[in-house]
């Protein structure tokens, strides 16, 4: 057995950072990772010319952890974030048609920074724009990791503060459908406070939204690669793993199509169906909790136009069937002219199976009520791309089935966004799940690693 030797499965942004992190503390590290590439499910590919990111992922100036990865992988000026949150919102339904407000923050102290924002959002009533300011201050006062908090959804406690169905489907919705790919009604109270907390409540700059201006392979898959070589992590793609057991002298052997690793530490950094089925015996008092956790699905859909038809970086809909549209143009390699657009569309269930040819009736008329440029323009491509388990279902209940990163058996632990990190299915927890797992794996070899996020994670 190599006590100093770690097996890292998994090269999506968990296993990556647990690599990083074990091999900075002066561990021997093997990262293995059955698909062609690493970055997990924020990756790119090509089509044709293009360089396509199979979803939108953004991140906000909260999230510590992944910004603390975007420095380490030296990706940090290639995300940026914004000056000052600022979302636009147009909604397609108004009766006297279509109408632009704003969310943004001003330079004032929390919970200020949002009041004159919302005090013009023109898609609430004047009554309903006083609740929310009622319910954000009840808010504040809750505690996340109250385990009570977890068995209650989000939409029956803004009710008992009085949030109307418009409130909750034009601010509540509109922020947590993209943070926890899922609506109020199927939201644990605890994930969605946490969310709300800390990125709106928290300090005055927490929710500025920061996003990838180069495709997200060049982020997660070259530069991480070009850091774990650096840290001397020898890293072996198209490598899948197909057992984990005990060896005679106590330490691990971690078995793949071509061969094996002996290790004395290592991390299971898959989604949490694999973990279960590599798993050994006795690792976890009740394994089949992990089949428990559910997912949820993310479309992509995207359109190439033959012209400029959308004149901001991004904006989110309402009154329509589109959530969020971006601009790729430029972080695609758009080689002529025209423009790109991605749609980001969160609690996919409804369409995630649906026939490009089904969803091209549905998106494009709808892209043309909401940019009345897109009328006249051209449609030059037209595809989509589906993350059918893009994320653990944030339902109520699920903070009770989500594993810490210690199991019952020494020198095994687990890693992925769907572990117990207190946060939503996102980069943030993904990364904070790898610091987790790294940090826990040190502690009993004596490699103890001060880290300026220690408190954090």
């Amino acid at each position: 057995m190599s006590a100093d030797h770690a097996v890292v499965v998994g090269g999506g942004l968990a296993g990556v950072t647990t690599a990083l992190e074990l091999a900075d503390a002066g561990l021997r590290v093997t990262l293995l990772e059955g698909r062609p590439r690493l970055g997990g499910l924020a990756f790119s590919f090509k089509r044709g010319e293009l360089t396509v990111d199979n979803g939108q992922h953004v991140y906000l100036r909260c999230c510590t952890a992944y910004r603390w990865f975007l420095d380490r992988i030296e990706g940090a000026e290639l995300a940026p974030l914004q000056d000052r949150l600022d979302v636009p919102v147009l909604d397609v339904a108004h009766p006297g048609g279509p109408r632009l407000g704003r969310l943004r923050r001003s330079a004032l102290p929390v919970p200020l920074h949002l009041a004159g924002s919302l005090a013009r959002y023109p898609h609430l009533s004047l009554a309903e724009r006083a609740s929310v300011g009622r319910a954000a201050l009840a808010l504040r006062r809750l505690d996340p990791a109250d385990p009570a908090l977890d068995g209650v959804d989000f939409a029956t406690w803004l009710g008992r503060y009085g949030q109307s169905p418009r409130t909750i489907e034009a601010l509540w919705d509109l922020v947590g459908i993209a943070t926890l790919n899922a609506t109020a009604g199927q939201s644990s109270l605890g994930l969605a406070a946490m969310v709300f907390k800390t990125g709106l409540l928290s300090e005055n700059g927490a929710a500025d939204i920061g996003w990838a201006r180069v495709p997200l392979g060049d982020l997660h898959d070259t530069l991480a690669r070009k850091a774990l070589d650096a840290a001397g992590v020898t890293t072996s793609l198209r490598t899948r793993v197909t057992d984990i057991s005990r060896t005679a002298e106590g330490g691990w052997r971690v078995a793949t199509e071509e061969g094996s690793f002996d290790a004395g530490t290592v991390v299971l950094a898959v989604p949490q169906r694999e973990a279960h089925g590599l798993l050994p015996a006795g690792a976890l008092a009740d394994p089949d909790a992990l089949l428990d956790i559910g997912t949820a699905p993310i479309l992509n859909v995207h359109v190439v136009y033959d012209r400029k038809v959308l004149r901001q970086p991004f904006f989110a809909a309402l009154g329509s069937p589109v959530q969020w549209v971006f601009d790729r143009t430029d972080s695609s390699g758009l080689p002529d002219g025209g423009q790109y657009l991605a749609l980001s569309q969160s609690v996919a269930h409804e369409d995630i199976d649906e026939p490009v040819s089904v969803l091209r009736a549905k998106y494009l008329p709808e892209l043309e009520r909401l940019l009345p440029a897109a009328r006249g323009a051209k449609v030059r491509d037209f595809f989509v791309t589906r993350e059918r388990t893009a994320t653990f279902a944030p339902t109520p209940g699920v903070g009770r089935l989500r594993p810490g990163t210690r199991t019952d058996t020494p020198g095994l632990y687990l890693a992925g966004a769907w572990t117990a990190t207190g946060w939503p299915a996102t980069m943030e927890s993904a990364v904070r799940s790898g610091l987790n797992a790294a940090h826990a794996a040190l502690a009993p070899l004596g490699r103890h690693r001060e880290h300026p996020l220690q408190e954090a994670v």
